[in-house]
Formats: C-alpha cells, sequence, structure tokens
C-alpha cells in the first residue's frame, strides 16, 4: 500500500512537472503569436510551440503534455460555456437546422463508407482497422477501443491525431484569408473583452464549477457517453433555456482551455516518429483530404445555394475534433450552439455505431480466415 501512494505521488508529480513545462511554452508562444497579431493566438502557438520543442529537443518529449486529470476539468468547463450558447430560442433553430444536420449525417456516413474501401481493399488494412482509422470523429473512443480489438492502436490514433491537426491548424488560417486582418483582430478582441475572474461574483463562480461537476455526476449517473462534455452541456444548456443562470465566459478559462488542448495536440504530434510512420501518415493525410474534401462540396452547397455564411457552416462541418472546432468558434465569435450542436450529434452517431460495427468486422474476419 505505501509503495503504490508513493508511485502515486511520483506520477502525479511528474504529471505536474509535464503541465508546468507544456503551458510555460504553450503560454510563451502564445504571447508571441499575439504580439504578431496571429489568428487564435494562444490556440495556435500553444500547438506549434510545444510540438516544435518536442521535435527539436527529443529529451523534452517526457516532460511534456497535459494529464488527464487536468485535461477533464478543462472540458467540464468547456462544456459549461457550450451550454450557455442554447437560449429559449434553441428549439426553434434545432428544426430550422435538419437540412444541414442530415446533410452533415449523410456525409459523415458516406466519407466513412470511401474511408474503409480505400484503407482496407486499396492499401490492405485488417477490417477493423480500417473502420477506427477512416472515422471522421470520435477520436478518445476510437482509440480506446482499438487498444482492445486490434494490435495497432497507434495507428488510430495517429490517423485521428493527423486529421485534427489539419483541421486546427488551417481553419484560424482560413478565417484570417477569408474575412482579413478583422477577423484576426475580432478574435483577440473577443478574448480581451471576456470578463475576468476577479471581475465575476462569487456566486457565479459558484454556479459555474457547481454546474460543471454536477452535469458529470449526473451523466456518469445516467450512463451518458462523453460525460464529461455532454453532462456539463447538457445541464447547462438546460438551466440557461429555463433561464434560471446567466452565466457569462470566463477570458481566464477561455485561456486555459486553449493552452490545454493546443498544448496537449502539440505534445502528441511531438511524439509521433516520422521516419517509423511515414507510410501511416500518408494514408492519414490522403483519408483527411477526402473526408475534408466531401464535408467542404456541402458546404459550398450551402452557401451558394442556401444563402449561408461559408465560415459559419465549414465550422459545423468540420470533422477537427469537438473540443478544438467549438473552442475555435467562441474564439473566433460565431454561433457556438449551431456548432456544437452538429459535432455532437455526429460525434454521438460514431460513438454508438463504432462498437457494433467492429465486433461484426471482426466476426467476419475470422470467417474469412477459416
Amino acid at each position: 500500500m505505501a509503495d503504490f501512494s508513493e508511485s502515486k505521488k511520483t506520477e502525479i508529480v511528474a504529471d505536474i512537472r509535464r503541465l508546468l513545462v507544456t503551458s510555460g511554452i504553450a503560454l510563451s508562444v502564445g504571447w508571441l503569436f499575439l504580439s504578431l497579431n496571429f489568428p487564435a493566438p494562444f490556440l495556435m502557438g500553444s500547438l506549434f510551440g510545444v510540438w516544435i520543442c518536442g521535435a527539436v529537443v527529443p529529451s523534452a518529449r517526457r516532460h511534456l503534455g497535459v494529464a488527464r486529470w487536468f485535461h477533464v476539468p478543462v472540458i467540464l468547463g468547456l462544456g459549461v460555456l457550450m451550454g450557455e450558447n442554447f437560449r429559449a430560442d434553441i428549439l426553434v433553430n434545432i428544426t430550422q437546422w435538419w437540412p444541414t444536420v442530415s446533410t452533415m449525417v449523410i456525409t459523415t456516413i458516406v466519407v466513412s463508407l470511401i474511408g474503409y474501401v480505400f484503407l482496407s481493399r486499396v492499401r490492405g488494412y485488417e477490417p477493423r482497422l480500417a473502420l477506427l482509422c477512416c472515422l471522421p470523429g470520435g477520436q478518445a473512443e476510437a482509440v480506446a477501443l482499438a487498444r482492445e480489438v486490434v494490435d495497432k492502436a497507434y495507428v488510430v490514433a495517429l490517423f485521428h491525431l493527423v486529421r485534427v491537426v489539419i483541421v486546427f491548424v488551417t481553419m484560424p488560417l482560413l478565417m484570417a484569408f477569408i474575412e482579413g486582418k478583422a477577423a484576426t483582430e475580432a478574435s483577440n478582441l473577443n478574448l480581451r473583452s471576456m470578463p475576468g475572474l476577479l471581475d465575476l461574483p462569487v456566486a457565479e463562480i459558484i454556479s459555474f464549477i457547481a454546474v460543471g461537476v454536477g452535469g458529470y455526476g449526473l451523466a456518469r449517473l445516467c450512463r451518458v457517453p462523453m460525460s464529461h462534455l455532454l453532462g456539463p452541456m447538457g445541464l447547462s444548456a438546460l438551466l440557461h433555456v429555463m433561464g434560471v443562470i446567466d452565466l457569462p465566459r470566463i477570458q481566464e478559462f477561455v485561456l486555459l482551455a486553449q493552452l490545454a488542448i493546443g498544448g496537449g495536440v502539440g505534445a502528441q504530434l511531438a511524439r509521433v516518429p516520422l521516419r517509423e510512420v511515414f507510410v501511416y501518415l500518408r494514408d492519414a493525410s490522403l483519408n483527411t483530404m477526402v473526408i475534408l474534401l466531401a464535408y467542404l462540396a456541402c458546404a459550398v452547397a450551402f452557401t451558394v445555394f442556401g444563402g449561408m455564411d461559408f465560415l459559419t457552416i465549414w465550422l459545423a462541418f468540420v470533422p477537427g475534433g469537438l473540443y478544438e472546432v467549438t473552442l475555435l468558434a467562441l474564439v473566433f465569435g460565431f454561433d457556438v450552439a449551431f456548432t456544437a450542436f452538429h459535432h455532437t450529434i455526429r460525434v454521438m452517431l460514431i460513438f454508438f455505431t463504432m462498437p457494433t460495427l467492429a465486433t461484426r468486422l471482426g466476426r467476419h474476419s475470422k470467417d474469412s480466415d477459416r
């Protein structure tokens, strides 16, 4: 028991050291990007700063990372902020979103089929590995399932990481390119205009924490998938729709979320040995391009024929990671409820179908071996 306690303390100390090093690099590069007027400076700065540091200095990689016990509370708070965008008129809006939601669902099924055929038939991947690699979302769930059903779980992680990173890097640049300098300045101004922690009444801070923790607890009790995100978001949305609470976006927390998510992705990317996995990187990049082109075609169609704003619909469609894309919508001042709703539907679709499909493909593979 004493040995276990000691090892646990050592692990926590190591996690804290990684967190401090990662945060220091992420914050420093984020401030640099802010001074250079880059789009989403702390999000981009965290990713690139931590990634480049780990890639250039291999010995630093073991000191980089964001522990799950820190990441989960950040996602709890992000869920509360996402729910804050669901107001009394949200039910009316949801009924108006059915064309884009149904298109997104159909596109998700189509790109998954295309990716599966490409990886299994053309590239020769084992069926379950091909399925888990080609899915346009559900990164954490796909990797967790991969550890149980395939021998190369790191390949699944790499495929999803490539997809998230490509979107993560290109989205702020695309926004700045389309909307010009005004978009970059607006994103930075949006962050500065949020109230600081010291500006808030104690009651609002307590409410923020209570909704996050309470939503998570209720979701776990009801066995809701992705409980650390959907629980706080659902409870926050319900309370805001009912008018019970009215929580603001807290400047320091939005900054913390950017550092944690960007730094975490950067640390993962720094550990990918390029020479060993070049073939998988190529396949992952091709698969990502197919996914993005399909969703891009849908976004362009809604822009041209539906009169919708391209960036608004693209943010709702692009499969770059639920946390990452929602955070971009938050930073740039887009409709977070619209973005979060579409991504939640897509991820839930993947979450509920993935285990069943993987099991059936496993049986099919065994029958073929006979």
